[in-house]
């Protein structure tokens, strides 16, 4: 329960509120080019002002309120996910219904509310930080842990004696409808019911924050190195090779990408609330005419697309589907292209299944293997992005060591951004910084708040994960250091995570690969000692966009199977290593897969590697030499000599920081 009786969030919507009025009336100058005439200020976020943020909020009366609803509605379970209405990963605070409703706030989990119970379900990244955020309504399902059922197994054990489940159908996909449908059958329930009005939104009510309005612009050619009118063309053999009438995209990235633009509408991701169909010879975009200025309206006509309201979708799905069900019976039925990760509303107002194919998204495929003009941005912009970082680490380890500076972790991610900013083509954060000492740095997906978080110990292992987004890429990288004497144990396992990056940076493997084989190497010297880590080891990076970008990514996800890796993909390298309690180790690159030179070509087939593009050293401290083989050293000498080139000209005068790139570069 929040102190003095105030509702945290209740006062993080207030501030929200008056954040997005000074935005929506704020402007800077553009940057020379012909990207846009008024930069917008993207990717303000809201860091907590106190540890009220972080304490339980007593959910009662929502509960009360939502069951109230669920009653008049004849639900007895009511499930909320976590997602938008566009799968995405990172929401709108306008779309955190399960934050409001159950008071956890972490990026991942599910909860699901009968009559007299709430369960909430999510991850091994989010235990610690469920457990003290849940009231004593809840109940905590520890995903992944043995005997611990998911949230659809306790919903439909739940739904036994002919219950009805109740969900929001633009929150959940047609695939995970179906499933969870059927599981609800076996076990005695009446089956998942499709609830067009959002019951946690009218809970909410008058409290819910507006949906984000913020300008949308354009990506010239000379970041986005691919017109839309190409892209669209490319689109449309798709269709052709499907033998379908139209796509119908839903997912956010992938609208900002096939249209060359740009928004601000989600914290850290550069995207806009957006639909758009695209048949053999139309595009519609539906999208709040508004935030549209003359050159985006201009670029969308000469490229033939139509502007439509955001709130007109579902009526021109609608006719879709009406055309679709006229269709003689002696013909062949119409069919419609939607995402895999499209909603069950998307799929229904299209007509159902009769009509409706499920594809891994062409677009996504198209995103992933960026073109030759975005590929030179991620190298040109991780060389500024390693230059602010090496300039922080210089300046933190002066803080923490020569000047005795108490420093908390936020305080240092402030000093990072303003670094960040200072780059040329600098828009925002990628994401959170997660900048955590000792053992904050064992939590996997730490966020340090303001006013609550921990003073940097120079005598224990700092983690820093951070990115940025430039307008000729984004980046994404993650460094672990010591300012004091490192003990054995961390040095050895820092080592063997560094062993672990280099073993990936430097294989070889036949085109085809996919992440889901290659996982395995980067995890080989944490095995042999018994050791591991519980998260990916490599997700897809967007280009000025999505941090986290499918349908790649190294890992062991059943979806990392169906999908090689391919020339042109750009994702990270991450192992890790974490002690509960003490400490934790991430080293992350970025890297461009690309095809490389073999003395023989098995099967007269291509062999790929890596290209690696982040340019920050790692810990010398922290690195064990007696673990290293000498081709480990020469891959390190050969990495630290390329980042001392590329950083010339960055640190003329700077003598705090050349000294502290020297060393940390230093030949073994």
């Amino acid at each position: 329960m929040a102190q003095n009786g105030k509702d945290p969030s209740r006062r993080v919507t207030r501030t929200l509120q008056r954040a997005s009025t000074s935005i929506a009336m704020g402007s800077s100058v553009a940057p020379q080019g012909p990207v846009h005439q008024l930069r917008p200020k993207l990717f303000q976020h809201l860091k907590a002002t106190s540890d009220e943020e972080s304490m339980t909020v007593n959910t009662t009366d929502r509960l009360v309120a939502l069951r109230s609803l669920m009653k008049e509605r004849n639900v007895d379970i009511y499930v909320v996910p976590s997602e938008d209405s566009h799968a995405s990963e990172y929401i709108a605070t306008c779309d955190a219904r399960r934050a409001f409703i159950s008071g956890f706030t972490g990026s991942a989990g599910t909860a699901v509310v009968t009559l007299d119970k709430a369960a909430l379900a999510t991850d091994g990244r989010y235990f610690n930080q469920a457990s003290k955020q849940l009231d004593e309504n809840w109940h905590l399902l520890k995903t992944g842990l043995q005997d611990v059922p998911t949230w659809q197994e306790w919903t439909a054990d739940e739904s036994a004696g002919g219950k009805t489940v109740g969900i929001d159908p633009t929150l959940i996909s047609p695939a995970v409808a179906d499933k969870l449908n059927g599981d609800i059958k076996k076990h005695g329930g009446a089956g998942l019911k499709a609830i067009t009005e959002n019951l946690v939104d009218l809970v909410w009510g008058d409290s819910r924050p507006p949906r984000p309005s913020e300008p949308v612009f354009l990506l010239g050619a000379k970041y986005s190195g691919k017109g839309s009118a190409e892209k669209l063309t490319d689109l449309r053999k798709e269709l052709e090779k499907k033998k379908a009438a139209a796509f119908v995209v839903s997912t956010l990235d992938e609208i900002a990408w096939l249209f060359n633009l740009r928004g601000n509408d989600i914290p850290y991701n550069p995207v806009f609330f957006s639909y758009a169909i695209v048949t053999k010879d139309s595009a519609t975009l539906y999208v709040d005419e508004s935030k549209l200025n003359d050159e985006v309206k201009q670029y969308l006509a000469e490229n033939g697309t139509e502007i439509k309201p955001y709130t007109d979708l579902f009526k021109d799905t609608e006719v879709l589907a009406n055309a679709a069900k006229s269709t003689s019976e002696s013909d062949k039925p119409t069919k419609y292209l939607v995402s895999n990760k499209a909603s069950w509303a998307l799929k229904l107002a299209l007509g159902g299944e009769k009509h409706v194919d499920e594809v891994r998204s062409p677009i996504g495929d198209a995103k992933a293997i960026k073109n030759e003009t975005e590929l030179e941005g991620m190298r040109r912009c991780h060389i500024r992005d390693g230059a602010a970082l090496i300039k922080f680490f210089a300046w933190l380890e002066d803080q923490l060591i020569n000047k005795k500076a108490k420093l908390d972790e936020v305080e240092a991610a402030d000093q990072l951004e303003k670094f960040r900013s200072e780059q040329s083509d600098f828009v925002g954060l990628s994401f959170d910084t997660i900048s955590s000492t000792g053992p904050n740095g064992a939590i996997i997906h730490y966020k340090p708040e303001r006013g609550s978080c921990s003073v940097i110990d120079p005598n224990a292992i700092y983690l820093c994960d951070s990115g940025a987004q430039f307008y000729d890429g984004t980046t994404d990288v993650t460094r672990t250091l010591h300012f004091g004497q490192p003990t054995d144990a961390e040095r050895k396992s820092y080592t063997l995570v560094l062993k672990g990056n280099m073993a990936l940076d430097t294989a070889v493997f036949p085109k085809g690969t996919s992440g889901f084989a290659l996982d395995a190497l980067a995890r080989q010297f944490l095995w042999k000692y018994g050791l591991d880590y519980r998260h990916g080891t490599g997700h897809g990076v967007g280009s000025f966009l999505n941090v986290h970008e499918g349908p790649i990514g190294i890992g062991t996800r059943k979806a990392y199977i169906d999908v090689p890796l391919a020339p042109g993909n750009v994702l990270s390298i991450e192992p890790g290593y974490y002690e509960d309690g003490n400490y934790g180790i991430r080293i992350e690159n970025l890297a461009i897969v690309r095809e490389v030179k073999t003395e023989h070509q098995f099967g007269d087939k291509p062999y790929l590697g890596f290209e690696h593009v982040t340019m920050v050293p790692y810990c010398r401290k922290l690195i064990d030499e007696s673990l290293l083989t000498q081709e480990e050293k020469d891959w390190l000498n050969k990495s630290n000599e390329e980042i001392r080139k590329n950083m010339a000209g960055y640190f003329d005068g700077d003598q705090l920081t050349t000294e502290w790139l020297l060393r940390e570069t230093s030949p073994f």
